[in-house]
């Protein structure tokens, strides 16, 4: 690390200032520190909801079908007025794997450290759907899924240590659902998503002369929340049907710990950490187009209110033992976005092909985007094989390619500057599901 003198002169300064303060100061001056961090990165970025849910019709047609399906279990989650189309009770479990690639070039880099190699971990994740028939207008259904979530890991050297080494965001989502035909055209449903989010982070702290990095390490942070979602499907003409969906926001208030360790402060602070945000709502549409008995296409759209994730509070709490409070509210300059899509299913005897591709617009512009989780606008191009049998035990194979964007990034923490782009940006999700119907 290459220091003028008069960045030498400073840190010399504040080392004095933190050694001359008594110990409940120095524990203020840690929560202020903590906040500092956590708004020169933005931290807590939104992990976009997820198009792919472990089935081949959110994974094979790029997500482009959900609204309009009403002939598979995760229409309990996708859209619950769908399930009044399924004339058995049905049990869909799936799993998909996620292989991202995340690595980022950089072209500025101030404090020196290397470029993270790829970034992204190898996740897997299950979901569950299953549909009851209480009635010959009326169901009830069920879903696991993960609607939201992202991570990246740079490494303890990266180039960007000072905004985030780590993070990741995860969120699990328990949702009971109901489903009702008014009449041959029409069916409506409305479900509850208990969702369960989780988020962690470790950030480098910046420390003066040849002293080695510190680490803040925001642990266990997660919370309870919930979001009502409203369906609507409605038959326009024999070969043309409509799907809408409504889900709200969900309110998250994020508890959990952090501890600053390794610094120049005579205290290791540590304490509780609280964050508070609103997941956006949003609004789907699509068009399903029956061309004839083998093939039907798929029209989406949505817009999603990215811009009330934008503002968030921080309160940090603690810091040697002393009970003291810092509150800061952050807004990262987030925008709403928009989805468009297309996709088709072919049927071919007892198997049943899927295509799909979308476009997502970036909910962030290039001067506001931070390292821990660097997406763009994102491109989408995926495909799925559905083989069906009269024993009432279908099973699939789905993959989908996501292109994250470019990823530029220009961006001080900690007084020290990384320029760059993500060249390698992209996930690959492999997913695979059984469906029983009895």
């Amino acid at each position: 690390m290459h220091l003028i003198p008069q960045q030498e002169r400073r840190r010399a300064c504040t080392v004095y200032f933190f050694n001359s303060f008594s110990v409940a100061a120095q524990a203020l001056i840690g929560a202020f520190f903590l906040i500092t961090l956590l708004h020169s990165h933005s931290s807590f970025a939104a992990g976009f909801y997820l198009q792919e849910l472990g089935t081949p019709s959110s994974i094979g047609t790029a997500g482009t079908a959900r609204t309009t399906n009403h002939y598979g279990a995760e229409t309990a989650w996708g859209n619950p007025a769908g399930m009044t189309g399924l004339t058995k009770d049905t049990l869909l479990i799936g799993g998909q794997v996620l292989v991202p690639n995340i690595r980022f070039d950089s072209d500025i880099a101030q404090a020196g450290g290397s470029d993270g190699g790829n970034a992204g971990d190898v996740v897997v994740i299950p979901s569950v759907f299953a549909v009851k028939s209480i009635s010959d207008k009326a169901r009830l259904g069920f879903s696991i899924v993960a609607p939201l979530g992202g991570g990246v890991d740079y490494g303890s050297d990266f180039v960007g240590r000072y905004s985030a080494q780590e993070a990741a965001l995860s969120g699990l989502a328990v949702s009971p659902s109901f489903g009702y035909q008014v009449n041959d055209d029409l069916s409506i449903g409305a479900g509850v998503s208990f969702i369960y989010t989780l988020f962690e982070m470790d950030i480098a702290v910046n420390q003066p002369g040849a002293l080695p990095d510190g680490k803040v390490k925001i642990e266990d942070v997660d919370d309870w929340g919930h979001q009502f979602f409203l369906g609507m499907q409605y038959q326009l003409n024999d070969k043309t049907r409509l799907g809408l969906v409504y889900r709200s926001e969900a309110e998250i208030d994020l508890s959990g710990d952090f501890k600053i360790k390794d610094t120049i402060l005579p205290i290791t602070p540590s304490g509780r950490v609280k964050a508070g945000w609103d997941n956006p709502q949003l609004i789907e549409v699509g068009l399903s187009f029956e061309v004839d008995d083998n093939m039907t296409i798929f029209l989406q759209a949505d817009w999603e209110d990215w811009s009330v994730f934008s503002k968030n509070t921080f309160q940090v709490s603690g810091g040697g033992g002393l009970g003291l409070t810092t509150v800061a509210n952050l807004d990262r300059d987030f925008k709403d976005t928009y989805r468009l899509g297309v996709g088709m299913a072919y049927k071919a005897g007892e198997k049943k092909y899927l295509l799909g591709t979308s476009y997502d617009s970036s909910p962030v512009s290039d001067s506001n985007r931070t390292f821990d989780l660097p997406l763009d606008e994102q491109f989408r191009i995926a495909g799925a094989i559905i083989h069906e049998s009269e024993q009432g035990l279908d099973y699939a194979l789905s993959a989908s390619f996501v292109y994250f964007g470019e990823g530029k990034v220009d961006q001080t923490s900690q007084g020290v500057r990384v320029k760059g782009e993500f060249d390698k940006n992209w996930g690959i999700f492999l997913g695979t599901t059984l469906k029983y119907e009895f």
